[in-house]
């Protein structure tokens, strides 16, 4: 694994920070609650959900604050798309 350069880890930080602030803005307080549990439990979906608010966000799609039930949906969107898979015998 290589190592990271000074700047390329401030760069990072920032990005993180950045993400943090806008999932804190647009998120009620029940949903930041409920990202956090995700974090704790599965860290990946939880960075894909951020980044995909994120997104919604930059892009202007996010026009009101989302709710719990709101993220549930995005979350169940998140992972059905990973899960769809058919046997076929």
């Amino acid at each position: 694994m290589t190592e990271m350069t000074p700047e390329e880890l401030e760069k990072m930080q920032e990005i993180e920070q950045m993400k943090k602030t806008i999932v804190r803005k647009i998120l009620t307080k029940d949903a930041i609650q409920r990202m956090g549990r995700i974090k704790l439990v599965k860290p990946e979906l939880a960075n894909q959900l951020e980044l995909y608010l994120v997104q919604l966000y930059q892009s202007g799609e996010i026009k009101q604050m989302i709710d719990d039930k709101q993220l549930k949906e995005l979350l169940n969107l998140l992972t059905n798309k990973k899960n769809k898979f058919k046997i076929i015998r």
